[in-house]
Formats: structure tokens, sequence, C-alpha cells
């Protein structure tokens, strides 16, 4: 009998004009979903403050030893359900909730600029697409050099590339918390199945 496989997915509090966030609502409607009987789906908010998210994020991967931890964030410029290929060392200069931004402006001094997801997010995409959900999936390179940034890139320091990024847009423009739910529950199943299908193949993490 196979071992539950464990998947984190979070959400973002809110900031700036986002007084709700799109992305934490979505994540406990996913929640409500489940991921079915063989997964084992923890739910956590993340503020929106660096400091934060360097002390949580180590307890995360270390508390549940997930396969795989998806970050939800929300992007006032979306349209549509994005994923996210790569997280981002530099240039994080917005203040966050505290006002407060990293005084080297990066993520990890001496780290590698990008970290690439392990997931062909390519290939996620097309398969939700083609699946009739009723949700556009998109995928970007470049998730914004904000929170959602540097949260991605530590995950993706801390899990080998075993993590990914969504990017929402805000509730009813044009999706229902239901409907990005279901988005997010079939963007997930879909990552695991490509990571199982993956699984003993190399991947380089880093760009050269």
């Amino acid at each position: 009998m196979d071992q539950k496989k464990t998947v984190i997915v979070t959400g973002f509090g809110p900031f700036g004009e986002h007084a709700v966030n799109a992305s934490w609502v979505a994540v406990q409607e996913l929640k409500k979903l489940g991921l079915g009987d063989e997964v084992n789906l923890c739910v956590a908010e993340v503020p929106v403050e660096y400091q934060t998210v360097q002390s949580l994020l180590p307890s995360l991967w270390k508390q549940h030893l997930p396969q795989l931890v998806v970050h939800v964030g929300v992007s006032g410029m979306a349209t549509t359900v994005t994923l996210e290929q790569c997280g981002h060392n530099q240039g994080y200069m917005r203040l966050d909730n505290c006002r407060f931004c990293p005084e080297s402006r990066c993520c990890m001094e001496g780290g590698p600029d990008c970290i690439r997801s392990v997931i062909d997010m390519d290939t996620v995409c097309k398969r939700v697409n083609s699946s009739g959900l009723g949700v556009s999936v998109s995928v970007s390179k470049d998730a914004g050099r904000y929170l959602c940034d540097y949260t991605y890139y530590t995950s993706l320091f801390l899990g080998d590339g075993r993590s990914a990024f969504v990017h929402v847009p805000p509730l009813g423009k044009p999706y229902s918390a239901e409907d990005l739910a279901r988005a997010l529950r079939a963007v997930v199943l879909e990552m695991l199945e490509l990571m199982e299908q993956n699984k003993g193949k190399k991947h380089c993490l880093h760009d050269q």
C-alpha cells in the first residue's frame, strides 16, 4: 500500500487594494474539494511579509515533508489562471505589509538568479486547457518580483524544485472562488501526475 502523498497549498493574506485576497479564498475552497483519497492536502495562509516567509516556509517543508508545495497568489493584471515556471532571486524593492524589504534586494545572497520548477508548466497548461474545465490557464516566466516571486524562489530552493506557483485573477474577474478552486484542483493533480511520470529522470533546476 502506497503511503499517502502530502501536498501543501498556500494562499496569501490581504495587501494593498486586495482587502480580500482571492488566492486564500480559492485555496480554502480547494480544501473543501480535496485532492482525492490518495493525497493529504494541507493549506496555509502566508502573510505578505518577507521575514515571515523566511521563517514559515522552512517549517512547512520540514513539518510536512511534502511531495509538492504549491503557492497561490493574486494578480490584479491576470485574467487567466497563470502557472509560473520559475522564481527569481533579485530585484525585491517593493515594501511589504510591514513596510519592509530586504536590504540586499534579493531572496538568498549567493543563490542562483533563477530556479525553475521540476514541473513543465507548458505541459500542465495544455492538459488542463484540453480537459474542458471552463477556466483558462496560461504560463508565465515572471512572477513579479514581489512576495509571490520571493515565496516561490524560497520554496524552489528548499524543495529542490518540487514547487509551483499559480497566479489567480481577483474574484469575479472573471472567475468565482469555486471556479478557481476547480482549476487549482485540476492543475495540482496534473502536476502530481507529471512528477510521477518523470520519476527517475534528471532535471536541471538552475538556468545556465
